[in-house]
């Protein structure tokens, strides 16, 4: 479990300094920023995840492990996944995100480990308890409560492009993890080199499709020299760091259990968004976050055990 909720504080730590490279020159303040800023900083988050996992992987001289799992038909499943998760789910929440709005967009795609539970439970096998369900239920209730915190007046430009938009995010996030999850019971494709397939594949696709398809190179080119971008690849460390305990999390409690405690950066971000940004939350953004913590570790934990040690204790 901890991987699960390890991956959690680092994907709230990812947000928030992601948010303030965006709040930062040349991303924020023009014309065409506001049309290319998310879209942009999407390619260079993940093309800078995937440097930073060349780094990781030729330092443990495992890049020839990554080649040699490409090469099997489980590989091409995590390429799949690295698809629906990366370029696929991302753009659906950009434009999301450009429609509906952020709080909004946060309401609808909170639903993709719902999607990723049942398709675990499909493809997989894998079970979760009612009281599991419930307390995963809780904890996605808990995220889109805090987006409606956050909503206040926001106005919609195409709601229904939007909400298209956010729905394609949660079946690309739902499936990636199930697929990825498929793609590691073969030996060869083990949590790391399958990360590494994800985000190669998903920064490769963003350059050759996503950012053209955008018409966003000329902005993105311009924006690479900038220190906001500098503090985007710092966000994209943390966001590395947080994938690499995401899929060791899979691995080792499924796609299911690890999804539940990944959306624990809901939470996570708000007291990030105090260390850093000194943002003090309101009350009630207080109580959903313990909510949100409370659901997501209950959702991840066999009941018997942990109830059953504090009881002995």
């Amino acid at each position: 479990m901890k991987y699960g909720l390890f991956s959690g504080i680092l994907w709230g730590l990812d947000t928030v300094v992601l948010g303030i490279a965006l709040s930062m020159s040349p991303y924020i303040g023009t014309a065409e920023a506001i049309a290319f800023a998310a879209i942009a900083s999407s390619f260079l988050h993940d093309a800078g995840c995937a440097l930073w996992l060349l780094v990781y992987m030729g330092a443990k001289k495992r890049l020839g492990d990554t080649l040699k799992a490409l090469k099997t038909k489980s590989g091409l499943v995590v390429v799949l996944g690295a698809l629906l998760g990366g370029p696929i789910g991302m753009t659906g929440y950009v434009i999301a995100i450009n429609n509906i709005g952020a709080a909004y967009t946060a309401i609808i795609s909170a639903f993709y480990p719902a999607l990723g539970a049942f398709l675990s439970f499909v493809l997989l096998k894998e079970k979760m308890s009612a009281k599991q369900i419930a307390a995963l239920v809780v904890a996605l209730v808990g995220v889109m409560a805090m987006g409606w915190i956050s909503a206040g007046d926001s106005q919609m430009e195409n709601a229904a492009l939007g909400f298209g938009g956010a729905i394609l995010a949660v079946i690309g996030w739902g499936s990636e993890a199930v697929l990825c999850a498929w793609g590691m019971k073969d030996d060869a494709v083990d949590n790391e080199t399958a990360l590494q397939i994800r985000e190669t594949t998903s920064g490769l696709v963003y350059a050759a499709v996503v950012v053209p398809l955008f018409g966003a190179w000329g902005f993105t080119a311009s924006a690479i020299p900038s220190g906001a971008t500098g503090i985007v690849m710092l966000s994209a460390l943390a966001g590395t760091a947080s994938y690499l305990f995401y899929y060791k999390g899979i691995s080792a409690i499924g796609a299911a259990k690890a999804m539940a405690l990944n959306i624990s950066y809901s939470a996570w971000a708000v007291v990030f968004g105090f260390v850093l940004q000194g943002t003090v939350p309101s009350p009630a953004t207080v109580f959903f976050c313990i909510l949100i913590l409370a659901g997501t570790v209950l959702a991840a934990s066999d009941w018997n055990e942990l109830f059953g040690r504090s009881q002995t204790a």
